[in-house]
């Protein structure tokens, strides 16, 4: 499994931005899944979008259609999460992990702290 390193966190307001980079670590990120999650205090660890590597293409959590954009870099090997628009909601740890297709996502990274103040 590729093991990957999140960054780009932060405190912001509402209304604001963050990129956060998923970086692979060990070896490259073709043929898996690559994807973002978050875990609220108190609540689950919950899907928010993934993307494919090789075919780019990418699925949506509702509450991240509209807002929030997946995409790679092939250069960097590294999957970014554009998120606009951000909401109080929206504050978690946001992980990212990989999954070969077929499989459960795993080799979570460490997390990155995102928090929307209103």
């Amino acid at each position: 499994q590729v093991q990957v390193v999140e960054s780009g966190g932060g405190l912001v307001q509402a209304g604001d931005s963050l990129r956060l980079s998923c970086a692979a670590s060990g070896r490259t990120f073709g043929g898996y899944y690559v994807g973002w999650f978050r875990q609220a205090p108190g609540k689950e660890r919950a899907f928010v979008a993934r993307i494919a590597w090789n075919r780019g293409s990418t699925v949506y959590a509702d509450s991240a259609k509209g807002r929030f954009t997946i995409a790679r870099d092939n250069a960097k090997n590294t999957v970014y999460l554009q998120m606009n628009s951000l909401k109080p909601e929206d504050t978690a740890v946001y992980y990212c992990a990989t999954a070969l297709p077929g499989a459960d996502f795993g080799s979570w990274g460490q997390g990155t702290q995102v928090t929307v103040s209103s």
